[in-house]
């Protein structure tokens, strides 16, 4: 870099005698005789080249198609955001201040080259993002911020600060000059402002049914009843204060609520599980900020719009989606908890509404007809039954890769000691300065070469970690006492002792074929499939088969008694090796020997591997069209959300619920203006979940 005169000005801030500041990235020389100021750069603890995730240099090259650099006119003007700002966990207050602290603020003079960082204000910072990093590559763990810089305030509180904004260059990935200050807005207050600027005024009032109270049917009714629609929201499932009875019952005494689960009810199946808030549709987009700050109006804590990893767990879950409720009623939405779909109304080739029947009768005797100008349907992943009842009418549908495999689970303080070695002391339980460890490992399978492990994905077979939960427990997520199938929630503080993550492979339609299983619901099928073998396995009474990690390595039952579990229902020891297809069991195995150089530890006789884990992501994907969401097959039908396999997860479902929400009111003359003019372009979505 080259020598930068020292502004006159500036030189009495310092001390008269020649001086050397020293930072971690820059060594600055200057003398007063010279009136000379020397920067010399030194190495930077930052990804480069190969180093980075493959995620990081997806998101770059997006950065840089998008936003080609150009020459900044006005650089005294809008913010600054300076990303990647690194601050060692001994100068941070933890992971639960979100704040300046004066550690951030000597990262913040670093980018900016200020010798003297106690002379930034702390006011003119806002944190965006605050995430914990303590992969082995890095020395020293750090939390790494991502900051806005309002230049003016900055200016008029230290206006000595000119001299270095006014060298600030753009930076891919790290320094990036906005106009003005990125905020959306919550769903509500958006919604409110296009209302305004477009003078809507709702003639007529469609009557429209919302079937599905999981993200996207809980965002679709949002939008649709703000715009002015009489919606229904039918929910096959109970209320969220019945429904934690019916779980408490299926966890004490083993009785199964077919409807009322840990799938069906209001929230869906995400209310009892971790609350993962994480996306990959675009963490900073104006559709994930609404949803995210829409969840904070109902009752989210505000870290989750700065957190790394948002999550908000079970306990948070419940009293947020009884305010959800509470404003869906006031704006006059019908709600139908215990209401089962048990077939659509079809006239010309055209749906004009749903035949319904209470789901805590299985006869389906008091069935009635409801007449609806469009139905949304929004049932998740495990509403197995109403992808059957599409068939008869020809709705198409295709089978969609997801991933099937095993849960795994170790003590929780081998998983921190593994991930932070002597800072693991400072979890306490979720109570410390850092993060309670996770992890997150994924290998690529060869499926033509032994299984041996591969970096070519177009010709191998995706192993990954997913939904891990840290200090969570095993839970029973069956929907069909003959079946048998399990997930990983936490509550708020993932305070438990144990750690848990499905273990899992990817599955294509020749997997379907080779179990003889042909047409739209193949990948249903497979599911079951090894559900009900898992059941068997365990020996029924939602007991579930288990085996250590280094047993189910080696092909031997584990003889010995099994390690302790979260899971209440009791473990088996059994055969978890046979469980699937052996080019399955290879792929899990050789990737489980990968994840052991990653994780030294993994393969231990503390870690327990229970079977099974199939409902990572919807088997199929109901076709629609991609501007007006309406089924390419079925007029009057809007399939969204991860059951239509449109999503991934909470907020990518809540998102696809959203612009669904306001594609049907545009279908249906409640609203007029663009879509991507109120939160911007939708990113489409597989809805298949991956690494």
């Amino acid at each position: 870099m080259a020598a930068k005169a020292m502004p006159l000005h500036l030189l009495s801030s310092f001390s008269s005698n020649n001086s050397q500041l020293k930072f971690s990235n820059v060594k600055i020389s200057f003398t007063t005789s010279s009136k000379t100021l020397r920067v010399q750069c030194l190495k930077r603890s930052i990804r480069t080249g190969k180093q980075r995730y493959p995620s990081e240099k997806k998101k770059l090259r997006r950065i840089k198609r998008e936003n080609p650099i150009s020459e900044i006119e006005n650089k005294d003007e809008g913010f600054w955001r300076l990303s990647k700002l690194g601050v060692v966990v001994h100068k941070d207050p933890g992971k639960d201040y979100l704040g300046i602290c004066d550690g951030l603020l000597e990262a913040i003079a670093k980018v900016l080259e200020f010798p003297v960082s106690t002379m930034l204000p702390a006011e003119p910072f806002t944190v965006v993002r605050k995430s914990f990093d303590a992969r082995k590559l890095l020395k020293v763990p750090k939390f790494v911020y991502t900051v806005d810089m309002d230049v003016k305030k900055l200016l008029d509180l230290e206006p000595r600060t000119w001299d270095f904004i006014s060298q600030l260059e753009p930076k891919v990935g790290l320094i990036e000059h906005m106009l003005q200050e990125r905020d959306s807005g919550d769903l509500i207050s958006v919604i409110n402002n296009a209302k305004k600027n477009h003078n809507l005024q709702t003639k007529t009032k469609p009557k429209i049914a919302v079937v599905g109270s999981g993200p996207a049917g809980l965002f679709a009714s949002l939008v649709l009843a703000e715009l002015g629609a009489d919606v229904t929201l039918i929910e096959r499932g109970q209320a969220v204060e019945r429904r934690g009875r019916d779980i408490g019952a299926l966890v004490v005494r083993r009785i199964l609520q077919t409807e009322s689960n840990f799938c069906f009810g209001e929230g869906g199946a995400g209310t009892w599980s971790d609350g993962k808030l994480v996306t990959r549709i675009g963490r900073n987009s104006d559709s994930v900020m609404a949803v995210m700050k829409t969840l904070v109006h109902f009752g989210a804590p505000e870290n989750i719009l700065v957190d790394g990893k948002p999550h908000l767990g079970t306990d948070r879950l419940i009293p947020l989606l009884r305010n959800f409720r509470q404003h869906l009623q006031d704006l006059g939405v019908t709600i139908k908890f215990g209401t089962r779909v048990d077939d659509l109304l079809v006239e010309n080739e055209q749906v004009v509404g749903v035949r319904v029947s209470d789901a805590t009768n299985e006869l389906h005797a008091d069935s009635q007809n409801l007449r609806y100008d469009a139905v949304v349907l929004a049932v998740g992943h495990s509403a197995r039954d109403v992808y059957e009842m599409l068939v008869p009418y020809n709705v198409r549908m295709v089978p969609k890769d997801f991933a099937v495999g095993l849960r795994v689970e170790h003590p929780q303080e081998l998983i921190n000691n593994i991930q932070y070695s002597a800072l693991a002391t400072e979890v306490r339980k979720g109570r410390g300065k850092v993060p309670v460890a996770d992890y997150k490992v994924v290998k690529y399978v060869d499926n033509v070469n032994n299984g041996e492990t591969t970096k070519s994905r177009e010709t191998s077979r995706s192993c990954y970690s997913f939904c891990m939960c840290p200090g969570g427990q095993v839970v029973l997520t069956s929907t069909n006492p003959s079946e048998l199938c399990i997930n990983g929630m936490s509550f708020s503080r993932r305070s438990s002792k144990w750690a848990n993550a499905a273990l899992v492979v990817t599955v294509t339609s020749k997997d379907f074929d080779a179990l003889n299983l042909h047409g739209p619901l193949a990948g249903v099928e497979f599911q079951r499939e090894f559900e009900r073998r898992a059941a068997a396995m365990g020996g029924g009474s939602f007991v579930v088969p288990g085996q250590t990690v280094e047993d189910f390595l080696n092909n031997k039952l584990s003889e010995t008694s099994l390690p302790s579990s979260s899971y209440r229902l009791g473990v088996k020891a059994a055969k978890l090796h046979e469980l699937f297809p052996t080019h399955v069991t290879e792929a899990l195995q050789h990737a489980i020997s990968m994840f052991e150089r990653e994780l030294p530890g993994f393969i231990s006789r503390d870690g327990l591997l229970h079977g099974v884990e199939t409902r990572t992501s919807s088997p199929i994907q109901i076709s629609r069209d991609g501007d007006t969401y309406e089924s390419v097959s079925l007029k009057g039908l809007y399939p969204i959300g991860e059951g239509a396999g449109y999503a991934g997860g909470i907020v990518s479902a809540a998102v696809d619920g959203l612009y669904a929400g306001f594609a049907v009111a545009q279908n249906l003359g409640l609203y007029e203006g663009g879509i991507e003019s109120v939160l911007g372009k939708a990113r489409k979505s597989t809805g298949f979940v991956k690494y």
